[in-house]
């Protein structure tokens, strides 16, 4: 199978990009690394290793470095690019301290100026086509699994006020949903089941495009992680730890690329619906 490139890479070659910028600097100032760190009080081999970007850099690094060089007028946009870089990657523990109440509401101004969204989703139903019961269910699992503060309630609520985007504003939805995504019983089979009900109902809006791949489907693009394109300028991606954003162009053309080839995977109008139906028919015989 072949190997998806790490969605963090793009947060990767940002540092590098710094650490690039800063030895240039140096370089340009004339000042050999072991001279840099002995005027900063370092150890010798911590410029070697911020120019490898093997050692993540400080603000205090940058201003530090740029002062020795002479470069007083480049530490404000490295301190930028410092902060851009370490925004791409950003854990979960840092964006929940409080519980997950302000980090649904945080979407809110992304989801509203997005004309296009896509969203390709291989584990649970789309955080926009959530009922109530589902994402509670979903929001308690997440909860208890990072141990963090439970305001699960006013969360479901924040959660569910998104929604407004699929009405109104004259947004373009295309969701992607792997097959098994329909059968795995978030919250038990009464909240799966009006879960379905609920996607029934919601891919007869005229602002949403819903394809189900197949399980069965022929494969010559393996299921990856799951994303969401926000227009042609970044890609969120949830890892079990944190959240990425992909903006580096050589990365977003292949998350394009790979939503486009999903998307010829998938079926759509009557043929998803009864995909959906088939699942909801099982949980309601059970």
């Amino acid at each position: 199978m072949p190997s998806t490139p790490s969605p963090s890479s793009s947060v990767q070659a940002a540092r590098q990009s710094l650490a690039a910028r800063l030895r240039e600097l140096r370089q340009a100032a004339e000042i050999s690394g072991t001279d840099l760190a002995t005027a900063v009080g370092w150890h010798k081999s911590k410029v070697s290793r911020i120019e490898k970007a093997v050692q993540p850099v400080t603000q205090s690094d940058i201003r530090a470095w740029c002062e020795v060089c002479g470069a007083e007028d480049q530490m404000d946009d490295l301190v930028a690019s410092l902060r851009a870089a370490e925004g791409g990657y950003v854990e979960w523990r840092r964006l929940e301290p409080t519980g997950l109440r302000k980090l649904q509401q945080s979407y809110v101004p992304l989801y509203e100026r997005t004309r296009w969204m896509r969203v390709y989703q291989p584990h649970v139903i789309p955080g926009l086509f959530q009922t109530a019961e589902y994402a509670r269910a979903l929001l308690d699992a997440i909860t208890e699994f990072r141990n963090i503060p439970n305001d699960v309630a006013a969360a479901v609520q924040a959660r569910l006020g998104r929604r407004r985007v699929l009405t109104t504003g004259g947004h373009t939805f295309a969701f992607l949903i792997e097959q098994c995504v329909l059968d795995y019983q978030i919250g038990g089979p009464s909240v799966m089941a009006d879960q379905l009900r609920h996607l029934l109902e919601d891919m007869s809006l005229p602002s949403v495009s819903v394809g189900i791949i197949p399980a069965n489907a022929p494969r010559p693009m393996w299921p990856v992680e799951g994303f969401t394109v926000y227009d042609t300028t970044q890609v969120h991606v949830e890892l079990l730890t944190a959240n990425v954003t992909v903006t580096a162009p050589s990365e977003l053309n292949t998350y394009f690329k790979a939503f486009d080839e999903l998307s010829a995977l998938a079926v759509y109008g009557s043929a998803a619906r009864e995909l959906v139906d088939q699942s909801l028919r099982t949980l309601e015989a059970n």
